[in-house]
């Protein structure tokens, strides 16, 4: 998958056409480690890297302003690019004015607004002039060098919906004008139907792989590949049960080999050491990784995650949930649009809800508190 996104980014900076990639999976699955290898990968074969993590409450342009603007900047150091770079800091400057958002000196002489150029209000309109002169900025550098812009976004799941469609119809400009920048974007599920909602065309845009739990041989080498360059080896048991606990997910299998690699004393490991690591594995996953997840819960909606898993680990009917509570369908569906805006849940198909925390259902479980 590397690989793939690799040479998609290397075709667009060779001024081919490619598509832009998301990554999209559960908490947990390494997501955002992926999305920094491709950008790591991206940046040592000399494309211009535009890095944002999407947050609750902060606009698109509050997001991207700053980071085109260092990016730009970068540009404007090679002589080809110069003048178009100066050209797009300016129509940055008046974008960042039409939408509010502080990116501090632009850095450039000359840097008073493009009249006319991303200052319209409207965003849609405004993204694709400064998209367009950051594209062909690239696009001068790579007339001295194979040159390509590419745009991160983590968490996109983030980005509002009345801001997707703008976002996502500027790609498809940039695409079509034949612009060397890209979008690769990682989330939550929720992401790929918020992108095609956004636009029905989305579909033929994006190269859209799935995140999810490692298979058995993957997980079994993530946890005893690390331990055997040190010279230490796991028994076959020892393997099976972190892998049946961890369920495979990236994140659970580092905590489970942390933790054995603290209390181990011996090799080869054996079943009866990983079992006795299992409850401070799991005091540590509740306090590092499930705890945070309800910062930002309402006791109501906690009642509501509570009644998912007593369900079990799901998806389950909206209904099921309802009469878990007590409540009508109607009266619980906008806990539950909530519940999906802040990231806790989704819906894989019309009318059914997941957690899109692995193991929050156990979690839960065991955390209190019940339903009255």
């Amino acid at each position: 998958m590397l690989e793939a996104v690799r040479i998609e980014l290397a075709r667009q900076a060779a001024g081919g056409a490619s598509k832009s990639t998301l990554l999209v999976g559960l908490r947990g699955v390494g997501k955002t480690v992926l999305l920094n290898r491709i950008r790591e990968t991206a940046i040592a074969e000399g494309i211009v890297a535009v890095q944002v993590e999407a947050e609750e409450g902060r606009t698109l342009p509050a997001m991207l302003a700053p980071q085109l603007r260092s990016a730009l900047i970068q540009l404007s150091r090679i002589e080809a690019a110069r003048a178009l770079a100066q050209s797009a800091l300016r129509a940055l400057r008046g974008f960042a004015g039409t939408w509010r958002v502080s990116i501090g000196d632009i850095g450039i002489q000359h840097s008073a607004p493009e009249p006319g150029v991303a200052d319209s209000g409207d965003l849609e309109q405004d993204l694709r002039d400064l998209l367009d002169a950051a594209g062909r900025t690239a696009q001068s550098a790579g007339m001295a060098m194979a040159m390509a812009m590419a745009i991160f976004i983590d968490e996109m799941q983030g980005v509002s919906k009345h801001e997707l469609g703008p976002l996502i119809g500027t790609m498809h400009q940039a695409s079509q004008r034949a612009l060397p920048i890209n979008l690769v974007g990682a989330g939550l599920p929720q992401i790929w139907r918020n992108v095609v909602d956004a636009k029905s065309y989305a579909e033929r845009m994006f190269s859209v792989p799935a995140i999810g739990p490692l298979a058995h041989a993957e997980a079994e080498e993530a946890l005893c590949k690390p331990a055997a360059a040190l010279g230490v080896k796991f028994e076959s048991d020892a393997v099976d049960y972190v892998i049946e606990r961890s369920q495979g997910y990236p994140y659970f299998l580092q905590e489970w080999g942390k933790h054995i690699w603290d209390a181990a004393d011996r090799s080869p490991i054996s079943a009866a050491e990983v079992e006795h690591v299992a409850a401070s594995v799991t005091a540590e996953l509740d306090r590092s990784f499930f705890l945070s997840r309800l910062d930002r819960i309402t006791p109501v909606q906690r009642m509501y995650l509570r009644a998912m898993a007593e369900l079990g680990p799901g998806p389950h009917r909206s209904g099921d949930i309802a009469e878990r509570l007590g409540r009508g369908v109607t009266s619980v569906s906008p806990i539950r649009a909530q519940l999906i805006s802040k990231g806790m849940i989704w819906s894989p198909a019309h009318g059914g809800t997941a957690f899109t925390v692995p193991m929050f259902d156990e979690y839960l479980m065991r955390s209190g508190p019940e339903l009255e």
